[in-house]
């Protein structure tokens, strides 16, 4: 059994925000897939189906971001989920924003919901599933800028990399983390006429 857990903060106010991915990922997947993820345990709206032939349990974990270990450690733990059947769906400053990269272990690269389950669980070695949401300009900070909604231009992309992010987890269950990563772990490129 795969635990699929999207990141992200409760409520409307945060709903289309950049820190939000996980949580618009999980629910691609979930309508794509038939399952209700409607249930509410362990902090989390939570339900099960079936994934690339896979039992799975989709979670979005409904405490703040900073707090997403505390929900995905009582998940882990009640499902008895071994640490590399854990798949965390979540946003990350590092891509541009289409980008879609699947990675297992490693550091929190300075995010605060992945230090949380790294701390939960006891263990960095899960895969991720990360989504690329540009860096802030100049002189703004990463809190803000991953708490603001999308741009009207930055909507027009989001339906694609939500639907690369479903083929890239249904790829990990199906074939495998490494080779999920050799086909899945495609960078958009920029327009190399663009000014800088």
């Amino acid at each position: 059994m795969k635990l699929i857990i999207g990141l992200g903060n409760p409520g409307k106010k945060y709903a289309l925000t950049r820190h939000n991915m996980g949580f618009l990922v999980l629910d691609a997947l979930a309508e794509k897939e038939g399952i209700s993820i409607a249930g509410k345990k362990f902090d989390s709206c939570v339900g099960g189906g079936t994934v690339a032939g896979a039992k799975v349990i989709l979670a979005k974990p409904q405490i703040f971001m900073n707090l997403s270990g505390i929900a995905s450690g009582k998940l882990v733990h009640f499902f008895r989920i071994d640490i590399v059947d854990v798949i965390i769906v979540h946003d990350d400053l590092d891509f541009s924003l289409g980008d879609v990269r699947i990675k297992v272990g490693g550091g929190d690269g300075g995010h605060k919901g992945l230090r949380s389950i790294i701390d939960h669980l006891n263990s960095p070695d899960f895969v991720r599933i990360r989504l690329g949401i540009d860096q802030p300009a100049p002189k703004r900070t990463a809190e803000s800028y991953v708490l603001e909604r999308f741009s009207g231009e930055e909507m027009k992309q989001l339906p694609h990399t939500i639907e690369a992010a479903c083929e890239a987890i249904s790829e990990v269950i199906a074939s495998g983390t490494q080779t999920a990563m050799n086909k899945c772990n495609v960078r958009v490129t920029k327009n190399l006429n663009q000014e800088v």
